[in-house]
């Protein structure tokens, strides 16, 4: 990322129209200091070269080894002894005659992260998996006791009795994942849309950046979100902020406190305090996620964005809603801080049938057809409204046991969605 930063920096210089601003976007795309940046483009001035100019003597990664780092996890033993198993052709590469020492590749890590080089991984350390088995990961580890989108076997809680909770009245109609399945029996689904955010949010915390999930209601924002956060390893505390509806700023500051576990009461109208609490709390690496971020009016959110410019911040931002593209639209100061923009589109019509089977089993006995046609009228692939028809079918059924899925009976069911489900 220095070289890619550092090009294109150097154009803008040649033309002379560089400023601060584009330095600073910079250092916030590769998560260093804003005087690194400058002298990043200091040197590649006097050098001629985009690229750090190594020091004589002193191992460094290539590209290919700090690319199987980050297929590894950024576990640097495990690309220790994969560097052993594959000792002719990792030396050959590097055009040494012998491998570096286990300390010696520690240090050349910390030297290449702390020169601004972003380690890219794409899923846990701890979950070494092959592409094939990552989506079946994905639904074990984030979502315990819910089936995957390929249908395989659902994996169950540690700790389970013969009661359906889902049955009891009074039980709470969310699941461990806080998403509202409206009917008993239910199960999250993890989709490959799924699937695409939690690859996003791994990347852009790794990088100590920030990311913007937006899409329309419904589509399963804020399910993906914390599917996300929770494979994270456990190291990595996670902090959720509550927003009220347009919060003037004492009432933001307060719910960024609350999140990170401070005095929100004691602190709220001392700003200058509060301020370097947060200051603070924002130098731990750790995630600050922010849903519903269409309720804050613009000159809040510029107030998340000095607490990101801070030089000492180390934690990364989760923003999500519905129309968030558009909120921080009005905000440019922040928008151009976001380093990953990801949205959650519809379900596709050919994921259906088989997404709704493994949603709840009154759908083993519908058509596709059925459903497909349901789905081009009233749901068009929106997951809530499908959840809202399941209900009524669910209800419907249990009243009438000898009627069957059928389009009838999806009609009776849509017609209580309202005009404009």
């Amino acid at each position: 990322m220095r070289s890619v930063v550092v090009r294109r920096l150097l154009s803008l210089d040649e033309t002379g129209t560089l400023q601060t601003v584009h330095v600073r976007i910079a250092a916030e795309t590769t998560g260093v200091h804003l005087r690194t940046v400058w002298r990043w483009l200091a040197d590649a001035k006097e050098s001629g070269r985009a690229e750090p100019v190594p020091r004589r003597g002193v191992f460094a990664l290539d590209d290919v080894l700090w690319a199987r780092l980050g297929e590894l996890g950024g576990n640097v033993k495990a690309l220790y002894r994969w560097m052993g198993e594959h000792a002719d052709e990792v030396l050959a590469g590097l055009g040494r005659d012998r491998l570096p020492s286990l300390t010696t590749l520690h240090d050349a890590v910390h030297r290449a992260q702390r020169a601004g080089r972003v380690l890219e991984i794409s899923r846990p350390s701890y979950a070494r998996l092959d592409p094939q088995g990552y989506d079946r990961a994905l639904a074990e580890l984030a979502l315990p006791g819910t089936i995957d989108e390929a249908g395989q076997a659902a994996v169950e809680p540690a700790v389970q009795d013969d009661t359906d909770s889902s049955d009891t009245p009074g039980t709470s109609p969310f699941n461990d994942s806080g998403v509202r399945l409206y009917v008993p029996g239910a199960h999250a689904v993890p989709t490959r849309q799924l699937g695409k955010v939690t690859e996003a949010l791994a990347h852009t915390i790794a990088a100590h950046g920030a990311v913007c999930v937006y899409g329309d209601p419904g589509h399963g924002k804020t399910v993906a979100v914390h599917q996300a956060l929770r494979l994270l390893p456990r190291r990595v505390p996670v902090h959720r902020a509550l927003v009220a509806v347009k919060p003037a700023l004492p009432q933001l500051r307060a719910a960024l406190l609350t999140a990170f576990g401070l005095p929100a009461t004691s602190l709220t109208n001392r700003t200058d305090a509060a301020d370097r609490a947060l200051l603070k709390a924002f130098q731990a690496p750790g995630v600050l996620v922010i849903d519903d971020v269409q309720r804050i009016a613009a000159p809040e959110l510029d107030y998340l964005r000095l607490l990101l410019d801070a030089p000492t911040t180390q934690a990364s931002l989760v923003l999500c809603g519905a129309g968030a593209e558009r909120t921080l639209a009005r905000a440019p100061a922040l928008a151009s801080r976001v380093l990953t923009w990801q949205h959650m589109p519809r379900l596709d019509p050919v994921q259906i049938p088989g997404v709704l089977r493994l949603f709840h089993p009154l759908w083993d006995t519908a058509t596709d057809a059925d459903l497909l046609h349901t789905d081009k009228t009233h749901a068009k692939g929106n997951f809530r409204t499908w959840a809202k028809i399941t209900s009524h079918a669910y209800a419907a059924l249990d009243r009438h046991p000898g009627h069957t899925v059928d389009a009838a009976l999806l009609t009776r069911a849509c017609a209580r969605l309202g005009p404009r489900p």
